[in-house]
């Protein structure tokens, strides 16, 4: 297809209709016309479109076309990143401080939960966008300073091929976007692993590589979006999938995804962050210091101010990943000390007294003192200490980059230290050993459980009968699936599953649910493989703009355990080899 019969295509089928309003007799006493008065009529040319062109292969095609021979120039109206603060959001604020900007109603926070498809339960489920930043298992919930697109929602408002370009996202950090109404969104997903990443920047710097002399960063700036096809052929595993009304798309850390929408729509984003994210956020800050870009937080305090709640820290694992971080972090920064005083540079902390991090919560007030600090060559937060000089009364560099800062010789230059060796290293020790503690708690609890298993009688050939079960008026106790909901679906890290052997005595099925027609049942869930971005997770259509509506298979009260079902399966657009299907 031509890029000129393309854009004749598009002008001629997507062309805003013309609304013509018919003359209105005077009404007496001049009183104004009411709505039924007044008739709304669509050009006949509407009705006449063969919509069997309107597919998401065909738009798909000529989106490409546009792209890859841009002969003829495209503009395309996308009011993307637009503050829900000052515009409104489609998720209701919670009413027990779940989200940074809701209000507290005191009258509400020792009620129980509220049931599913009642008002305040839009409010409080871990599924609306606004909550999902500051539930107890998102990293997130530290940082009570509402960054916009961060930890507060953005709304995206696209029309016919409105782009959202290459990139991922803000310190690697996880997404979910849901899609409230309109036309479908077209994604286009690559792993987030470093390999995958690296050969996503290669394929950009090859692509790009004048601007990229000029720009080192650009990738950074999301304003480039190329074919999936030259990710391909440079063996890049590329997935795609197709969002829909009411479907959540969640993508990974260091995962890089871009798309297009279909027509008009409406979305809504925000990110979280769940424990396994700590490595992926040391990366981010390397990386951003390599570009000397700005992170959107300091990965320092955040990662102290976790170790400052250790006892929200409950497993293990998690405890385990702060653990390594600090000693990567606190080793490195008491070596370049050393190294520093050595060559010259004073330590001046006795005689300057400076004001102690903050470490119960990220807050603005903490966040304005980050990046008054940041460092002159790198842009890093200097959150434990920095290098100063006498030749400037503002300006400062980390540890690293001392010698980028000015001219001066080492005599001239101080440390300003925030942090004092003795507390880097009781914060450090307190860590190792509550993650000790955490695993000797593991490891009781797996003895225990073997213990039990050895206590369980043998099997015999006759039926073990309870004292109810002949008595026909009374079954006998059974457990309901309020008593168990903890067990099914809670949403932390994001969402977990009982497996389905526990639930209804089956194995898990690999196979989506279908109906008698052959589409999708309400229950069913398509996901793709962890470390593969992005991932689709369908629900029900979104009953309207203000709340989110859920699947019922995920509800607390009202279905049993046997309709809780996560099934892993491919989306119709993805090939099993990880390549765009043609």
């Amino acid at each position: 297809m031509s890029v000129k019969r393309s854009q004749e295509w598009c002008d001629k089928y997507y062309s805003e209709p013309k609304v013509v309003q018919p003359e209105v007799t005077s009404h007496p006493n001049d009183v104004l016309p009411s709505e039924s008065d007044t008739v709304t009529v669509v050009e006949e040319t509407e009705s006449k479109i063969d919509r069997n062109l309107m597919t998401p292969k065909n738009l798909e095609r000529d989106y490409w076309d546009i792209v890859e021979t841009p002969v003829h120039r495209v503009v395309v109206e996308y009011g993307n990143d637009v503050d829900t603060t000052e515009f409104g959001s489609g998720f209701p604020a919670s009413e027990r401080g779940r989200c940074i900007n809701g209000k507290i109603n005191p009258e509400k926070v020792g009620e129980p939960e509220p049931k599913f498809g009642t008002a305040d339960f839009y409010k409080e489920t871990g599924w609306n966008l606004k909550n999902i930043p500051c539930s107890p298992d998102s990293i997130l919930r530290h940082v009570r300073v509402g960054i916009n697109g961060i930890n507060v929602p953005w709304l995206y408002f696209g029309c016919l091929f409105s782009t959202f370009c290459w990139h991922n996202e803000d310190n690697y950090l996880y997404s979910i976007n849901y899609h409230h109404k309109g036309a479908p969104k077209q994604w286009y997903g690559v792993p987030g692993t470093k390999k995958d990443a690296a050969g996503v920047e290669k394929v950009f710097k090859n692509y790009l590589s004048m601007k990229m002399r000029d720009m080192p960063d650009l990738l950074h700036h999301i304003t480039t979006m190329f074919s999936p096809r030259l990710l391909q052929k440079a063996d890049v595993p590329v997935y795609s999938l197709l969002q829909n009304p009411g479907e959540f798309v969640v993508t990974f850390p260091r995962a890089f995804h871009g798309g297009f929408s279909m027509g008009p729509n409406v979305g809504e984003a925000v990110n979280f962050a769940t424990h396994d994210w700590i490595a992926h956020g040391a990366d981010a800050s390397e990386r951003y210091r390599s570009f000397a870009r700005p992170a959107v937080f300091s990965h320092d305090r955040l990662t102290f101010t976790m170790a400052n709640h250790l006892k929200e820290q409950k497993k293990f694992e998690t405890c385990k990943l702060l653990a390594a971080e600090l000693e990567r972090v606190i080793n490195e920064e008491l070596r370049l000390r050393a190294k520093l005083i050595k060559s010259g540079v004073r330590d001046v902390s006795e005689q300057i007294d400076l004001p102690h991090n903050r470490l119960d919560q990220l807050d603005e007030e903490s966040a304005d003192y980050d990046d008054k600090r940041l460092c002159h060559a790198c842009k890093h937060v200097c959150f434990f200490s920095a290098v100063a000089c006498e030749c400037s009364q503002s300006k400062v560099s980390c540890l690293r980059h001392s010698h980028y800062m000015c001219r001066c010789p080492t005599e001239r230059k101080y440390l300003m230290i925030w942090s004092n060796d003795s507390e880097m290293n009781k914060t450090r020790d307190e860590v190792k050993r509550f993650c000790e503690h955490l695993e000797e708690g593991l490891s009781a609890t797996t003895d225990n459980v073997d213990e039990k298993l050895t206590d369980v009688p043998v099997p015999t050939s006759e039926p073990i009968v309870s004292r109810n079960a002949l008595d026909k008026t009374d079954p006998g106790p059974h457990v309901k699936f309020e008593d168990r909901k903890d067990e099914i679906v809670s949403f932390g890290p994001f969402f977990h599953s009982a497996p389905q052997s526990e639930l209804d005595g089956s194995l898990p099925s690999t196979e989506p649910t279908t109906n008698s027609a052959g589409d999708p049942t309400k229950s069913e869930i398509h996901t793709i493989p962890p470390h593969v971005a992005p991932v689709q997770i369908r629900t029900d259509d979104a009953r309207d703009t203000k709340r989110i509506k859920l699947d019922e298979s995920v509800s607390s009260s009202k279905l049993g355990p046997a309709r809780s079902k996560f099934a892993w399966t491919d989306d119709d657009s993805v090939s099993s080899e990880g390549n765009i299907s043609a």
